[in-house]
């Protein structure tokens, strides 16, 4: 039995460590006393979005759970300050992310009216004020009474016998205690991937060269975002950078709820601002040439000093405010590079300098006396919001991590992975998809300003939305290499061009969901995670609302969505239509009964000539009878057609007809 503890080391310690895999250093028995130890069926570190929907997923299994928080507040980014759900596709993500939306909806149909503004400003619950996304995510934990939270606790080592995990001990924040967590199953849904690196699980820090992965947007890139062209010095070198981290502001411009800064932060320098007058007089302030109307960036204030920052308008008069990454005076890249390998205290100190920097942009444009009297006045419409982060100043308690580490894992997600290729009408196929992934290939700049660079910062790239498409999550980015007993939903084996689309609260809690269904799947069939029947795990993320194949033309209250969803992974489909009601060809009938039964001499081919005739319910209910006796698979005497019928069978008919059987004859 072995406990692994995380020291910070110089960098090249560090990167000789990782390249042998040694991720954790090994020590003796901690010194420190253990308070309590406590067994739970799953433990989830990381009360992130991702970490409450595995929590909630595991125990309306009927699972005992323990979910633990560095903070005191559960909901990471998404109840921090980002109350804009970042996704261009809604019929793609379902699960508990709608759940959630939701729960926000009604929050503000029942509260304002549903005519009212602020039920408006949510978009059907996609935007939402931070104190009730915590409010909403407080609710969701609070009806599962298996659910153990212990909130400010901070992970301090991790116990394994061989390759399984199986023990994490956290420290309390206040008093010093630590506790023993046992489980059966763990799930590292921190930013940071901490569980993971403790456990001894090997990871990508940084971003791969171009060649790695075949990915055209990898390495050292200047992007034109106006255009999406390349410019000079784009090399697509791997190095150590990683995009700048910052945080999400929540703002109102009603002075009734505006907590105004009446004096600058700790650590201010205006010169870490001024640069945003070159931005000013080069134009660079005013919006992109192809930012897309309804996009949900808002600013009446286009080529002004207050453009530095970009709104987002939410319910209750308030703002989502992100640090604009387009001027070339942006300070916050470079601030973070240490930050997912450094000691707790290092963090404290890099993420109080961030929020630091942040507090002093808005002072810098709301008082400095270079910024012109007009901008200033602009800038003092806007202040943080009285009733958000009320016991933090009114600050978010979490900065937006927008890429840490990436843990090397059974498949690694890349850029092939979410585009389409040449002579192909959707992204590749993944067997064992778990959720649907949506949004646009977008990072943030990894280094500042540079002489020579005048058009965009090193590393910014603008959503890429005509070039990702949407695509299939494989479980198996989740499941680690060389460590069992733990899954990592967030800092999931992807690229970092790959982790640019994933990165997203939204598909980050379809992520969880799945890792808390397969936790359940293990735990009941005594399996290791990375052992789970997929099949099992998809039906019952499609019970409950998950997609895990995206198509344009059939919602969730089809009756044969689920049935399209499950064989959209097993590659029944070629593009992004179903085309649910259509006649079903008997080339494609021949096909989907290959596939699905997974025996590729199930039937004869198909007659040339009659490839595009459809199949009718008579012929289909003959071929169902023999490869049912041939194959000594009952067919239920429900799922055959009428006999003698030649009515043409719709091709979610015979979706629906597949699904059924298999589940019986499984």
């Amino acid at each position: 039995m072995q406990t692994a503890k995380r020291l910070r080391r110089r960098s090249w310690e560090r990167s000789f460590l990782r390249a042998l895999g040694l991720l954790a250093l090994i020590h003796t028995l901690t010194a420190q006393p253990i308070t309590a130890s406590e067994t739970f069926d799953v433990a989830v570190i990381g009360g992130t979005p991702a970490g409450i929907t595995a929590a909630i997923a595991a125990a309306r299994q009927g699972h005992s759970v323990a979910l633990t928080e560095y903070h005191a507040h559960l909901g990471g980014m998404t109840s921090s300050g980002l109350g804009k759900s970042d996704v261009e596709t809604r019929a793609a993500i379902g699960g508990l992310f709608k759940e959630f939306v939701d729960r926000v909806r009604d929050h503000y149909i029942e509260t304002y009216g549903p005519q009212s503004e602020n039920a408006k400003l949510s978009r059907d619950g996609y935007y939402f004020e931070p104190r009730v996304a915590e409010k909403v995510f407080d609710d969701m934990i609070a009806e599962q009474p298996k659910i153990t939270v212990l909130r400010r606790y901070r992970l301090e080592e991790v116990v394994r016998n061989g390759k399984q995990l199986v023990a994490a001990r956290v420290r309390n924040r206040d008093n010093g205690e630590i506790r023993e967590i046992r489980a059966k199953v763990f799930i590292d849904a921190t930013y940071e991937g901490d569980l993971a690196a403790f456990a001894g699980v090997p990871y990508r820090l940084g971003r791969e060269g171009r060649d790695e992965f075949n990915e055209l947007h990898a390495g050292v890139i200047y992007q034109d975002y106006n255009d999406r062209r390349f410019l000079p010095g784009s090399t697509g070198e791997a190095d150590h950078r990683l995009p700048a981290y910052t945080f999400r502001l929540c703002v109102t411009d009603d002075p009734g709820n505006a907590f105004v800064l009446s004096e600058p932060p700790p650590d201010y320098d205006r010169t870490r601002y001024t640069a945003y007058f070159d931005d000013l007089k080069a134009g660079r302030l005013g919006p992109p040439k192809q930012l897309k109307e309804g996009r949900g960036y808002y600013s009446p204030h286009f080529n002004t000093m207050v453009r530095a920052l970009s709104f987002a308008p939410i319910p209750g008069g308030k703002f989502d405010v992100n640090m604009n990454p387009r001027p070339l005076a942006f300070p916050w890249a470079e601030l973070s590079f240490d930050y997912p390998e450094a000691d707790w205290d290092r963090r404290e100190e890099i993420v109080t300098h961030i929020r630091n920097v942040t507090l002093g942009l808005l002072y810098f444009l709301q008082n400095d006396s270079e910024v012109s009297p007009e901008h200033r006045k602009m800038a003092n419409e806007y202040h943080l919001a009285k009733d958000e982060f009320t016991n933090n100043d009114h600050f978010p308690f979490q900065i937006y991590i927008r890429e840490a580490r990436r843990i090397h894992g059974e498949y690694t997600l890349s850029e092939k992975d979410v585009t389409i290729a040449a002579g192909f009408a959707r992204t590749p196929i993944q067997h064992d998809s778990i959720a649907a992934g949506e949004f646009p290939i977008d990072s943030f700049p990894t280094r500042r300003r540079e002489p020579g660079h005048e058009v965009a910062l090193e590393g910014y790239i603008l959503m890429l939305d005509e070039f990702t498409k949407p695509y299939q999550i494989p479980y198996r980015i989740m499941v680690p290499k060389d460590v069992n007993g733990l899954l990592v939903p967030v800092a999931a084996s992807t690229t970092h061009v790959g982790f640019s689309t994933i990165r997203l609260e939204p598909t980050w809690m379809a992520m969880g969901q799945a890792a808390g269904v397969a936790a359940h799947l293990a735990i009941k069939a005594d399996r290791q995670p990375r052992d789970v029947r997929i099949d099992s795990l998809q039906r019952l993320l499609l019970d409950d609302g998950q997609v895990i194949s995206y198509f344009s033309d059939i919602d969730a209250k089809h009756p044969a969505f689920k049935a399209s969803q499950y064989f959209g992974a097993k590659g029944f489909f070629t593009d992004y239509n179903l085309a649910p009601d259509d006649p079903v060809t008997q080339a494609d009938a021949t096909r989907w009964l290959r596939i699905a039964l997974e025996n590729p001499n199930i039937l004869p081919h198909t007659n040339p000539e009659n490839a595009n005739t459809p199949l009718d319910r008579a012929t289909l209910q003959d071929n169902l009878q023999a490869i049912a006796k041939k194959l000594a698979k009952p067919l239920p005497t429900n799922l055959l057609p009428a006999t003698g019928d030649a009515t043409p069978v719709a091709r979610a008919e015979l979706c629906q007809i597949l699904y059924a059987w298999l589940a019986v004859s499984h």
